[in-house]
């Protein structure tokens, strides 16, 4: 039964002409019979009515050759129709970039060809946006086991010594000293990468509030402070009291707080660190100035890259990621930083929050 319903759905056109034939035979018939009974009645009326059944034959085939032609037409419209569209789609399934698309035409092919277009336009995208996030994850791999692999080599070296050597005392409390520092400084790089890729991975939310800038800032500064004061830097903060933004505290402080840990860093004992709060039309301003070793030209655009460390700076401490997050947490707020920076002057981080 199903084989039967396919071959009439696949040869539907051709039924079709079969059943107007058939009609338009048996309407032949019909007429010749009850012409045929006329003529019998009165014969007189035998021309007139041969005249009249060849006039409605002609008339009827007339009709069954324009539907034949008719459907024979609307046929080939439909293959072109589903051969335009199968063709299409191998190429979409072939992942083909030469695809052209006839949108221009008001009709119903070029308004599936046009959403066809926006759906190719969708997928390149999306796959695009894999490609750059496959690329991404490796280059965050790469990045973290070249991190990590530097104090995990010395802390096992400083355990390999310990166990293997007998060392006097001072010696030892060295080893073990220097083995806690490097535990430190892994403890804090693996704080440091969950905090970029919750910042990365979009597992972070931003909770805008309005509140006072101030209090962000004093909050960014309690973890640095005692750094400045043992480099004896002058750390100074200029910010209206009641000026309101509409930011998240935590993040935010988290970002103003890296800018100032660099400072403080860059900076030789006895400088100056000054904080400068200026509210615009659009954006409030933070400056931070400092009198450090300032940065090249050549590295201000790479400064805020994933583990980008300058050649000047290798030897301070640091791997290059609280830059990174900084620009990270600000950008995600609708702001942005700018950098100004002389060598052996100074700098000026300026960050800018939405009003």
């Amino acid at each position: 039964m199903k084989s039967v319903k396919l071959l009439l759905l696949d040869n539907l056109y051709k039924v079709f002409i079969m059943i107007i034939l058939i009609i338009s035979s048996i309407f032949l018939l019909c007429t010749k019979y009850k012409l045929k009974n006329v003529v019998d009645v009165n014969i007189d009326l035998n021309e007139l009515l041969n005249y009249i059944f060849i006039m409605n034959s002609i008339f009827i085939f007339t009709i069954f050759i324009l539907i034949t032609g008719f459907v024979y037409l609307l046929r080939n419209k439909v293959l072109n129709f589903s051969n335009r569209m199968s063709d299409i789609i191998d190429k979409i399934i072939c992942n083909e970039g030469n695809i052209v698309f006839d949108t221009d035409k008001e009709t119903l092919l070029s308004k599936l060809e046009n959403k066809l277009k926006q759906l190719v336009d969708i997928i390149e995208t999306d796959r695009k946006k894999y490609f750059m996030e496959k690329d991404s994850i490796k280059s965050l791999i790469s990045d973290i086991s070249h991190q990590i692999k530097t104090p995990i080599a010395n802390i096992c070296m400083y355990n390999d010594t310990l166990i293997e050597r007998e060392l006097d005392e001072n010696n030892e409390k060295l080893f073990l000293s220097n083995m806690r520092n490097q535990v430190s400084k892994l403890q804090w790089l693996v704080q440091a990468l969950i905090k970029m890729s919750r910042l990365e991975s979009n597992i972070i939310t931003l909770n805008n509030k309005n509140t006072f800038l101030m209090d962000t800032i004093a909050g960014s500064l309690k973890g640095i402070y005692l750094k400045a004061e043992n480099k004896n830097i002058k750390l100074t903060v200029s910010c209206p009291q009641k000026l309101k933004l509409c930011h998240d505290r935590k993040w935010t402080s988290e970002a103003i707080f890296n800018v100032i840990e660099n400072a403080v860093k860059y900076t030789e004992n006895g400088g100056k660190i000054q904080i400068k709060v200026d509210e615009w039309q659009l954006f409030t301003k933070i400056d931070i100035t400092d009198t450090g070793i300032g940065i090249e030209n050549k590295d201000i655009n790479n400064i805020f890259k994933r583990f980008y460390r300058g050649r000047e700076v290798t030897e301070f401490e640091g791997v290059g990621i609280g830059l990174y997050l900084a620009n990270e947490i600000i950008t995600k707020q609708g702001g942005y930083i700018k950098v100004i920076s002389k060598k052996g002057k100074g700098s000026t981080f300026s960050i800018f929050l939405k009003n």
